[in-house]
């Protein structure tokens, strides 16, 4: 039998071959996370909207699209969310998540914007030290912020 599928797959080649091996495996949502730092090495927090209540003190956070890097959706989710301008660093997370969503982290620095939160999102976004973190703070965001060393 193995020998009958390694024949097909020589004989299928190219676009028919990425067509099978997408039907075959798990399509994945990649969920960006970016832990923000300013020059005092505060990092960003937000309240969203639409987490749990008791919970809702994350960093900045939301899917990549299509065909975008996961730097850039840092960049993207962090200036729809607050306004700021920010630039990605090194990458400092990968793990397969729940269900079908791989998360993904990197360290981002300030680089300039106006805080103007999305309050359809975001109800409030304020600058910690990381010693002075807020209750409610998602755990695996307070580990990112801990376990994550400053951009510089």
């Amino acid at each position: 039998m193995k020998r009958l599928i390694a024949r097909l797959w020589r004989i299928i080649r190219g676009p028919m071959q990425w067509r099978a091996l997408w039907l075959a495996h798990a399509k994945f949502m990649v969920g960006v996370t970016g832990v923000v730092r300013d020059d005092a090495g505060r990092v960003l927090l937000l309240r969203h909207r639409l987490w749990p209540e008791g919970r809702q003190w994350g960093l900045p956070t939301g899917y990549a699209v299509k065909g975008e890097e996961f730097g850039s959706t840092v960049v993207r989710e962090v200036r729809e969310e607050t306004g700021l301008e920010v630039k990605a660093g090194s990458l400092v997370h990968v793990k397969s998540g729940y269900k079908l969503r791989i998360e993904v982290a990197y360290e981002a620095s300030l680089v300039g914007g106006e805080l103007k939160i999305d309050s359809l999102e975001i109800l409030e976004a304020r600058w910690f030290s990381p010693d002075g973190l807020p209750e409610g703070v998602q755990e695996s965001h307070r580990a990112l912020i801990l376990g994550s060393a400053p951009l510089g």
